[in-house]
């Protein structure tokens, strides 16, 4: 029976789905896919978002549909942008009024939850619009159309599937009369009086029934009755016509009354038709006054139907409007026309607002709208035009004109166009310019340079030569410049090659002239002539002296007649080299010139050229100054200065003068040389005595040297004993300089030499407090994590045993429940340090060789984990993201220690930037997908960072600014003006004590008219700017604040996003960023900070509505601001901000981009992937045994995912690992009866006890096998560090090259035998690796040999290199050296931390303990309290009934009729009621408290029986789970049942 029921229901459902399919063919008039694949075809919403385009067409147009054609879909399936179109499915929807109760949720399409409930809507909208008049009926094809078994089979079971209720299809006509305000029978009567009233053609009755408020007409105006009853009576006779012709072949009966009635909609359009002539007209009116603010009230009327106008643009409105109107020959603007302009207007209107804020990205995309309809733009000037209209609107502002016409705009467009035409032309100019350059032909560049699109200036025929010697080296010189970033000449080196060749011309001809000039005066003969010739040349009149000229025409005759006596045959052409490379031609019989060679040509060699003239005036000139100097007057001077020598001449003159007069130095130094002279002389004898004497005075020298040599030392000596203490002092300052001078080379010097290091090498050296401190950390970050992990265990029991005592104050649960529970807390109290010892003893830390393998390969697991975060990212990618999410918070965290040191959280964020990386590279396929999805990784970080780490963080950026806000009572921000509206409504209500006569409920547009609501809304918007400041000043100067986790994930989300997009711009890059750190970090702390304990709440209180509406008014404005998004569309009223909101995303913009300047992870910790290799301690995890097994699991069941190749070190472990083990080989065998019929929970139990693995790498380095250059780079440089402690040198290779001496070899034996004995003293996880302490025991030879072969392995390997000496490797112990001290500071920074972190556990430990303590002596109130009670049950304390209590109370027995009628019972599947007294309900209390048993009988005959647990019940019942099943079949509710059971068997 049910399987029919369930097939008859798939049947039906069918049937509806073939009702919406044909239904949306007809409003869409396109075919939809099968009705067997419709449900499927409908998920992508695109057929939703067209039937929203039919039916509200002003809300959705095609644009806005996401793949409208469906190519994505088909190629690629779904994408979350599909779920667009089913939003503005449900946005059309309400936009038209339909009742929210039928609407499905987005998941219920996309993620096909509900698709019923889809189809459901489908058949009420389609009810809906017919009832409006604006689409047909939709068919009932219930037992009309067929589907095979098979296709209604599946269908039953995708409706199992969604395990949901089938909505009433039949009931939707009902439901709809209901949620609609609007009396379905009173309108139809309205309407049809309407029809009456226009037929009677009586306008003022008419307007009655237009008034008739069942009509639900809007914008009715009583001025417009006449116009009103024309339209409408017109309207009603065309109706009448279009019926009669069609329903002359339709029988009465099938008639409908408004084929030839005029309907509601139909009636609204035409009151809107009316209205709208008539604003139409009442605009031509005002428009005529020329009053701009009547113009915009009269264009922003509805009636208009006209686009959205400025107020800020009223003259402009008017202006070009009036100028419209009088361009019309009937002086009057039709609807249609003043819709074009209007629009076009607006847009005008909005660029001009964007010129006016200089905002070029708003001006470039006000250029775009499609609305504006300027001619000839194009896209890719865009930004010019914008650039070219900014100018202009300054100089119009210049000149007192507020804002820029369509008409300018468009001249600036074409005015841009022009330009950009002109500048095209010439760059084809400059490249027939170049081709005709590089082939050489004058006569071509002559013609190119001749273009007047070129437009090069002062191109004279004559010179085409010239200039194309000269463009060619201009061209060739730029071709040798390296830093030249063209091989082409541009226009203005064009040009400038072009004026340079004019100017040669120039200096050609004054070159010509002054040799035609002095060659003739020569040849003439005539000195009186030198002068006047000299003067009248091309020569500087400063360059000749007149009384110089006899000498002039002497040198000059004399050189021309020289010049004349080796000449024999004499041409007439004249030649001048320019600038060393241009050669100009002249012919003195012709007077041509030319700039190459002419044919025949033969040169004047016997005159005297320009150079030759030039010279022997200069020389003449300077002789002649160099002779009158020494007696010349202060003008001559002056005037011999003035000629090109003369500054030089004069110089010299200077300083011989001041040498002569300094006459008695020359007298020193001549007598000093006579001096030298005798005593060179006697010396010469002296020496030879000596010579004669040698023995003798060898003696005597000697004699006085030691004697004088004693006499010094012994004085010495004594000053020094005089002065022992100053001495002392002097050498200890000396050393401590020489110890900083030390230091400073070792901390500044790029290259530290050998001898410096040798002196700090013992600061590697560990010492006892080293290790002390090492084990103190260890044991405290030990301490933490557990002290963590169990304070949150106590805090989820507590909060449990908080609902269970609420319970019992309420009856509803037993006092026995809440004693349970309380002994589970005492166990939890009292620790598990049993297990601990079990787990130490016999489980897998016991000492047994196969249990320690598996232990190290465990540990060596995790550290490769740990370590190599690509194998996590893999696995987070792998799994579903629910439980990612959880494998997150639990094992990931763990295994990082929740960040509690350096390297784990180093090692954390190294995890966080692969999974980032690998999260963005295969699951982000457009840049805002990071902003509209939920990204894991980015969920996680922001997750982790707002957790103990990143709270005392968010607490100092906001908690001051946020305290402020709540503090403030006066403060109120609505920025609702319907809120503000009514709340003004009520204000007058309560002060006058009368109804107020303003409507309650008015639109925002309405609010708005009212100057008090405008008042109060700007009051707002000034109290919400302030208050925002405040917030963004608190954020934007607490950057350091931010932790360094999160900016780096920022960093590394900004880059790895441009990595991927590379077009993407700036802007967009830094929104992503901004949606990061504030949106998901800081804005929900904003909004709720008491729900993120940015602010302490005293108990009971809370944050009142006004002070959250303040809050999340200003949340909402930061976060408008971070993405740069305005205020547009709804919140219009708010548009003053706009720019503020622009003001504001810069800052943000800047605060981003500091935001993601951070060092690098390795920088920052100052670590690199080797650094475990040389820390002194091995990093230990606290993880439990579940996590353990849940991790192990979860790598075997992703193994070929995570790790692909076969040779993985992953693969390797695992396969040593083999199967999961269970819990007990975990905390060992026996640990757990195998009888205890709570086995499973003990062992559940067991499963969260948590044990510490000290991690290691399983491929520690050895002598055999191949070692990276790094890890050798280590070794060596522990070596090289053992042998300079012993053996100085001022090289490394001078102390490996040099053999150490018996004393060295003993020093380094003692060394040796000293660091044994500490490494004996020093715990196990903190002795160093094996072939290091293999490397220690080796002598100091062989150490410096072992040192030499590795330094030649690390050189072939490119580390270091014997031409520095191995300068590398000793700059690498000297960051070895430097390290130290910082890393010793960071560990007792961190000792210091986890001693505060610990403090504050214990004290929340405590807080814990005395709610406990409270509970307990609770119960026991209540223990005591029941005890002097007479119940009527006993309530079992230890498991045992009391001796002595009353009896079990007897059974209760109902039937389904009696218990249907109760309440009880809501319903049995496959049995009607009428069968109900057939079946017998027996309830039995058991002996365990709260436990009940329920026996079925039908018909006399037990059915079934099961089990009831009152504790389960009240669970359901706080759940709010209103019905349950019980046997399968039977429904009953909750509540009557719980209700039964307290009044049958407790009595309440």
């Amino acid at each position: 029976m049910d399987e029919r029921r369930r097939q008859n229901i798939a049947y039906e459902y069918l049937c509806h789905l073939e009702e919406a399919k044909r239904w949306m063919e007809v409003c869409l008039v396109e075919e939809l896919p099968p009705t067997t694949e419709l449900e499927e075809g409908l998920r992508n919403g695109v057929y939703l978002a067209k039937l929203a385009k039919f039916f509200a067409p002003k809300m959705v147009s095609e644009k806005k549909i996401y793949d409208v054609e469906q190519t994505r879909y088909k190629k690629s399936g779904l994408h979350f942008r599909h779920t667009d179109n089913t939003v503005q499915w449900l946005r059309a929807m309400e936009s038209i009024g339909l009742p929210k109760i039928f609407y499905p949720e987005t998941t219920d399409v996309y993620d096909r939850k509900n698709i019923p409930r889809m189809i459901y809507c489908i058949h009420a909208l389609s009810l809906y619009l017919f009832k409006l008049g604006l689409a047909p009926q939709i068919q009932d094809l219930l037992g009309k159309v067929d589907f095979t078994e098979e296709e209604i089979s599946n269908m039953r079971k995708e409706l199992d599937k969604y395990g949901i209720q089938m909505p009433a299809f039949s009931k939707i006509g009902g439901i709809l009369a209901n949620e609609l305000s609007v009396d379905e029978a009173a309108l139809h009567a309205a309407v049809i009086a309407i029809n009456e009233a226009v037929e009677k053609r009586i306008a003022e009755q008419t307007i009655v029934t237009l008034r008739n408020p069942n009509a639900v007409l809007t914008l009715v105006d009583d001025h417009l009755a006449q116009e009103y009853q024309k339209e409408l009576w017109e309207a009603k006779k065309r109706k009448e016509e279009n019926a009669r012709l069609k329903n002359s072949c339709i029988s009465e009966e099938e008639r409908d009354a408004y084929e030839e009635l005029l309907t509601q909609a139909e009636i609204q359009d035409g009151i809107n038709k009316v209205n709208r002539l008539a604003a139409v007209d009442h605009i031509n009116a005002v428009i005529r006054e020329g009053d701009p603010e009547k113009t915009l009230l009269a264009l922003q009327k509805p009636e208009a139907q006209l686009p959205a106008v400025y107020p800020f643009a009223a003259a402009m409105y008017q202006h070009e409007l009036f100028n419209l109107q009088n361009q019309n020959a009937m002086n009057y603007v039709a609807h249609e026309e003043l819709l074009i302009a209007v629009e076009m207007l607006s847009a005008v209107a909005l660029l001009n607002q964007a010129l006016k804020t200089n905002d070029l990205v708003s001006v470039q995309n006000q250029l775009r709208s499609p609305t504006i309809g300027f001619n000839n733009l194009d896209e890719a000037y865009v930004e010019r035009y914008a650039n070219a209209l900014l100018t202009i609107k300054l100089e119009a502002l210049s000149q007192g004109q507020d804002s820029l016409s369509w008409n300018e705009i468009q001249n600036c467009i074409d005015m841009v166009n022009f330009q950009i035409q002109e500048e095209n032309d010439r760059i084809v100019a400059v490249g027939y310019i170049n081709e005709a350059i590089d082939e050489g032909n004058p006569l071509k560049t002559l013609d190119t340079l001749l273009l007047p699109t070129a437009k090069i200036r002062n191109v004279n025929p004559d010179y085409a030569q010239h200039y194309q010697d000269v463009l060619y080296q201009a061209k060739s010189q730029k071709l040798r410049d390296s830093e030249s970033a063209s091989n082409v000449l541009w226009l203005d080196e064009i040009q400038q090659a072009v004026d340079e060749a004019n100017m040669d011309k120039d200096r050609a001809e004054k070159w010509v002239t002054l040799v035609i000039d002095v060659n003739q005066f020569l040849e003439r003969r005539k000195p009186s002539d030198t002068l006047s010739v000299l003067t009248s040349s091309s020569l500087d009149a400063n360059d000749i002296i007149p009384e110089c000229a006899n000498e002039y025409y002497d040198a000059l005759l004399k050189a021309k007649e020289q010049k004349s006596q080796n000449v024999s045959g004499e041409g007439s052409w004249l030649k001048c080299t320019l600038q060393d490379q241009y050669e100009y031609y002249y012919n003195i019989d012709s007077k041509e010139s030319s700039w190459k060679m002419p044919e025949d040509a033969s040169l004047k060699q016997s005159w005297l050229l320009g150079k030759d003239i030039e010279d022997i005036i200069s020389e003449i000139t300077a002789n002649y100054i160099r002779e009158k100097i020494w007696s010349a007057s202060e003008d001559l001077i002056l005037r011999f200065k003035s000629t090109p020598s003369g500054h030089r001449l004069t110089e010299e003159f200077e300083a011989r003068k001041s040498f002569l007069y300094d006459q008695e130095a020359s007298v020193v130094k001549i007598q000093a040389f006579w001096k030298g002279y005798k005593q060179r002389k006697a010396y010469s004898c002296r020496q030879q005595m000596f010579i004669d004497n040698l023995a003798s005075i060898v003696k005597i020298q000697s004699w006085f040297r030691m004697s004088s040599a004693r006499k010094s030392y012994l004085s010495r000596l004594q000053f020094f004993r005089d002065h022992r203490n100053e001495i002392v002092k002097i050498q200890s300052l000396l050393r401590a300089n020489k110890a900083r001078d030390d230091y400073k080379t070792l901390v500044g010097s790029e290259n530290p030499p050998l001898t410096v290091i040798r002196k700090f090498v013992h600061l590697l050296d560990q010492s006892d407090l080293d290790f002390q401190e090492e084990l103190e950390v260890a044991r405290l970050r030990e301490e933490v994590v557990t002290k963590i992990r169990a304070n949150q265990q106590l805090e989820k029991d507590l909060n449990l045993m908080d609902i269970k005592i609420g319970l019992l104050v309420k009856n509803r649960i037993t006092l026995q429940d809440v004693i349970s529970h309380s002994k589970k807390l005492d166990k939890k109290k009292g620790g598990e340090m049993q297990i601990l010892n079990n787990t130490e003893n016999q489980g897998i830390k016991s000492l047994s060789k196969e249990r320690r393998k598996t232990l190290e390969t465990y540990q060596q697991l995790f550290y490769l984990l740990q370590t190599n975060p690509l194998y996590l990212a893999k696995l987070i990618f792998q799994m579903p993201q629910n439980k990612s999410t959880k494998f997150m918070d639990t094992v990931i965290f763990t295994l990082y220690n929740y960040a509690s040191n350096q390297r784990e959280e180093y090692l954390l964020l190294k995890l966080f930037k692969t999974a980032l990386e690998e999260e963005i590279k295969s699951k982000v396929d457009q840049v805002q997908d990071i902003v509209t999805g939920n990204p894991t990784v980015i969920k996680m970080v922001v997750s982790f960072n707002r957790g103990a780490r990143g709270q005392n963080t968010l607490r100092e950026l906001l908690a001051p600014v946020v305290k402020e806000i709540i503090n403030d009572k006066s403060l109120i921000i609505n920025t609702n003006p319907v809120d503000v509206y009514k709340a003004w409504v009520n204000q007058l209500e309560t002060q006058t004590g009368e109804a107020s006569k303003l409507p309650y409920d008015v639109t925002t547009e309405q609010a708005l008219t009212y100057p008090e609501v405008k008042n109060k809304l700007e009051a707002s918007i000034e109290n919400l700017r302030r208050v925002t400041d405040k917030v963004l000043n608190s954020i934007i100067s607490s950057l350091d604040l931010l932790p360094y986790g999160l900016r780096y994930i920022a960093k590394v989300l900004k880059n790895s996003i441009h990595e991927k997009f590379p077009d993407a711009t700036e802007d967009e890059l830094l929104k992503i960023v901004g949606n990061l750190l504030y949106y998901r970090y800081m804005n929900p702390a904003i909004v709720a900070p008491d729900g993120f304990d940015i602010i302490d709440m005293t108990a009971g209180g809370q944050i009142n509505p006004d002070q959250r509406r303040n809050l999340g008014s200003v949340a909402k404005v930061l976060q408008h601001a971070a993405s740069n998004k305005l205020f547009e569309g709804e919140n219009e009223h708010l548009s003053s901000m706009n720019n503020y909101l622009s003001e504001t995303y810069q800052e943000f913009r800047k605060y981003f981009q500091e935001a993601c300047n951070v060092a690098e992870p390795e920088e920052k910790f100052n670590m690199d992937k080797y650094t475990d290799v040389v820390t002194v301690s091995k990093p230990v995890i606290y993880i439990s045994i579940e996590e353990i097994i849940s991790t192990h699991s979860l790598l075997l069941e992703h193994q070929d995912a995570i790790a692909p190749d076969k040779n993985d070190s992953l693969n390797e472990l695992l396969e040593l690992l083999g199967e999961v083990p269970s819990v007990e080989s975990f905390i060992g065998e026996g640990a757990v009866d195998p009888n205890d019929p709570n086995k499973e929970n003990t062992l559940s139990q067991l499963s969260k006890t948590e044990i510490s693995l000290s991690l290691t790498s399983k491929y520690d380095l050895q002598d055999g096998e191949a070692i990276d250059g790094q890890s050798l780079m280590i070794k060596t440089k522990k070596l090289i560090i053992d042998v300079i402690r012993n053996q100085p040198g001022n090289t490394l290779t001078e102390i490996l090259e040099t053999p150490a001496t018996p004393q060295q070899d003993l020093d380094h034996t003692k060394d040796m035998l000293s660091r044994a004995i500490i490494d004996s003293r020093t715990p196990e996880e903190m002795k160093h690796s094996q072939f290091m302490i293999e490397d220690a025991q080796l002598p100091l030879e062989q150490k410096k040999r072992k040192i030499q072969r590795n330094l030649r392995t690390l050189e072939q390997t490119g580390h270091v290199s014997s031409k520095d000496k191995y300068q590398d490797i000793i700059n690498e112990i000297a960051k070895d050296i430097r390290n130290q001290r910082i890393y010793r500071k960071l560990r007792k920074a961190e000792l210091s931390k986890l001693q505060q972190t610990l403090k504050g556990l214990n004290e929340k430990a405590a807080f814990y303990a005395e709610q406990i303590n409270y509970y307990d002596t609770y119960i026991k109130t209540c223990l005591d309290n029941l005890n002097r009670k007479n119940t009527r049950r006993s309530i079992k304390l230890d498991g045992k009934g009391e001796p002595k209590g009353p009896k079990r109370a007897k059974p209760v027995k109902y039937t389904a009729a009696r218990l249907h009628e109760k309440g009880v019972l809501l319903g049995i599947d496959d049995l009607q009621t009428n069968q109900f007294k057939n079946v017998m309900f027996d309830i039995i209390s058991t002996e365990d408290v709260g436990i009940f048993e329920v026996r079925a009988k039908f018909l006399g005959v037990e059915m079934e029986k099961v089990q009831l647990n009152i504790q389960d019940l009240l669970q359901l019942q706080y759940e709010g789970v209103a019905v349950m099943k019980m046997f399968d079949k039977v429904k009953v509710n909750v509540n009557l049942l719980i209700y039964l059971l307290n009044k049958k068997f407790y009595g309440k």
